[in-house]
């Protein structure tokens, strides 16, 4: 996986539609002892953020009330052919405007109480790098490449792994 075939602007470019398209992932607190647990991820591209819905009685609600808590989010997808961990400052932040912003009927089902249920907060990942990795050409490929690899004595190529700046909230990506 040496080869770069996209620049850092291509490789951002690609996480942010990964995140949207799969907004599924998981999210766990660097250096607690909890496990990473499914979110659905809402992006804010211009700042390199992402936005969840949690209640405050979670534990990583409990675990982000510190403003140097650092988390990472973990998308793939659905075609195994992207996978990123996403690193940056998990903050939280339950601001009407964001609630309002990103609320839907899925968000509801949730929230039986609606925006006003006191329970309800946002967990903000101010992004700051991610590490990437980008498969070629799917199952069909890997399998020849691990073939080959098993024949040449060489690690197989299947794609690469990047890793990328994003900002960070408040700065563009």
């Amino acid at each position: 996986m040496t080869q770069h075939s996209l620049n850092d602007d291509e490789v951002r470019d690609r996480l942010w539609r990964e995140i949207k398209d799969a907004r599924y992932g998981m999210l766990g607190v660097v250096g607690s002892h909890e496990h990473f647990q499914p979110m659905t991820a809402f992006l804010q591209r211009e700042d390199a953020v992402l936005w969840f819905f949690t209640r405050k009685d979670t534990d990583i609600a409990r675990t982000s009330q510190d403003a140097r808590t650092e988390a990472m989010f973990i998308v793939q997808s659905k075609d195994q052919e992207f996978q990123a961990c996403i690193g940056g400052r998990l903050v939280q932040d339950g601001s009407r405007e964001v609630v309002d912003r990103y609320w839907n009927p899925m968000v509801a089902a949730w929230f039986p109480d609606g925006k006003d249920d006191p329970y309800l907060t946002m967990l903000k990942l101010e992004c700051r790098s991610a590490a990437v990795w980008l498969a070629e050409a799917g199952r069909a490929k890997y399998t020849l490449e691990v073939a080959r690899a098993n024949v040449t004595g060489e690690t197989p190529n299947v794609g690469e792994h990047r890793e990328v700046p994003l900002g960070g909230g408040g700065a563009r990506a």
